[in-house]
């Protein structure tokens, strides 16, 4: 009886287990589709912004345009903008971008070159804390769905860094999201801007959707117009200083989608991983509940067994 009794409390304590899991899993794919709606009303702003700059990129001579954020330098220091999450339970996220920018930092040092971290994310923080790693700036605690106030933030200390030539290049490591199941850690250059980095692509969003009772991810190719700003279009002001005063704005849309991709990423690894343990303590509760009946089978066998041993006994 013992036996059945821990028996019917593990299982007991399965199916609690996995109450949490699914409900963590719902958050995590509601959270998903706030995400997916951030992305949409940040749209609009990113492709006037993008239009106005492939329009004045048409305009002027970006070679011959003497900007700070444009300006390119012998690079002795670069500054290593890493995006990791605030908490765990979302399976190999954390782990496969950490691991992205100690290997970045290493082909760096085997370049010669320095290395400075900024870090946003618990994990990121607690990882190269731990490691005595050279550290610039933290940022933990953030929304979960990142704001245009959030990485604005960032954003500023990014211009600080480099216009102070504290760092000579800033690189962005952060998860892209490819699908529910699937993103992978990719290595931008956000400071300086270049030219091939201010034209105009086709671009995807994603749509989470529900099909057969299950989520799915749908992406959508979004086609850019690169219309030229009209000819005899007259500028009150000098081109040069539109363009200086549209470049901070243009790093922080940069941050702010990255921001916005690695969120994603993350609430989908979250949401499978959660997916994943609902499966297994299903399987386990299964396991167990066939053990269970074999072992209380077996004692009433055996009760069975006493019941007529003693009555042969006593008839004897």
């Amino acid at each position: 009886m013992a036996n059945l009794k821990a028996i019917r409390d593990r299982i007991q304590s399965v199916k609690n287990t996995r109450k949490i899991t699914e409900a963590m899993r719902l958050v995590a794919a509601a959270r998903v589709r706030r995400a997916q709606e951030q992305v949409l009303s940040t749209r609009p702003f990113a492709d006037a912004l993008a239009q106005v700059l492939y329009g004045l990129q048409n305009r002027l001579q970006f070679e011959s345009v003497d900007l700070p954020l444009l300006q390119q330098r012998p690079v002795k220091t670069v500054g290593l903008l890493v995006i990791s999450g605030d908490r765990g339970l979302c399976g190999g996220y954390n782990t496969n971008v950490l691991k992205r920018a100690e290997a970045r930092a290493k082909e760096l040092t085997a370049e010669g070159v320095q290395y400075k971290y900024i870090l946003v994310g618990r994990k990121a923080v607690q990882y190269f804390q731990r490691r005595n790693a050279p550290i610039i700036q933290t940022y933990t605690d953030n929304e979960q769905i990142p704001t245009s106030k959030d990485s604005a933030q960032v954003a500023d200390l990014l211009l600080s860094v480099f216009l102070s030539e504290t760092v000579d290049r800033v690189e962005l490591i952060y998860t892209k999201f490819v699908s529910l199941v699937s993103s992978r850690p990719v290595v931008q250059t956000l400071l300086p801007l270049t030219v091939q980095g201010l034209e105009v692509h086709d671009d995807e969003i994603f749509r989470l959707t529900t099909k057969g009772g299950q989520f799915q991810v749908e992406r959508e190719k979004v086609e850019m117009p690169n219309t030229d700003l009209p000819r005899d279009m007259i500028f009150e002001q000098d081109p040069t200083q539109i363009l200086d005063a549209l470049l901070p704005l243009y790093l922080n849309n940069q941050m702010l989608r990255a921001w916005q991709e690695s969120a994603a990423s993350e609430l989908a690894a979250r949401m499978t991983a959660m997916n994943n343990a609902s499966d297994n303590a299903k399987e386990l509760i299964r396991t167990l509940s066939l053990s269970y009946n074999k072992a209380r089978q077996a004692s009433i066998t055996q009760e069975l067994l006493e019941v007529v041993g003693g009555a042969e006994a006593l008839s004897g």
